[in-house]
């Protein structure tokens, strides 16, 4: 039997979707574009997503909604030097941003991509700051 992956490319990047689409969830590799784009924010209602970097780094956000209504902003790195697998669990906002260009960001999500299980807003919606330090 031969499957097919998914693939979409637009001004974030080039992505290869649902990988292996005999699994249950789906694996996903992104191929990061530009330093400059952020990519967020999106949650999910119902999937886990568990994020890793294999080539470059990338500037996580997570956003943790509080109970008057506002969202605290969280900041992660991942990178082919920490070898660290993050966890975003349903409900989290989040999103990136490549520090190195041709960045590579491989993701497993618990679920088939389902439109119906996203809520998006744009980057900035919650104050936050996606730039770097420069020296």
């Amino acid at each position: 039997m031969k499957l097919s992956p998914k693939y979409h490319e637009d001004d974030r990047g080039q992505r290869v979707l649902d990988v292996f689409p005999c699994i249950d969830g789906q694996i996903n590799i992104t191929h990061v574009n530009s330093t400059s784009h952020v990519v967020a924010w999106h949650k999910h209602k119902i999937q886990t997503d568990y994020w890793y970097c294999p080539k470059g780094s990338i500037k996580v956000g997570l956003g943790f909604p509080k109970k008057d209504g506002s969202v605290f902003v969280e900041w992660e790195y991942l990178s082919d030097k920490t070898q660290k697998v993050l966890e975003i669990k349903p409900g989290i906002w989040h999103g990136y941003r490549a520090l190195q260009p041709e960045s590579i960001l491989t993701y497993y999500l618990t679920e088939k991509y389902n439109p119906d299980d996203e809520y998006r807003e744009l980057p900035g919606a919650f104050g936050e700051d996606w730039q770097t330090l420069s020296k």
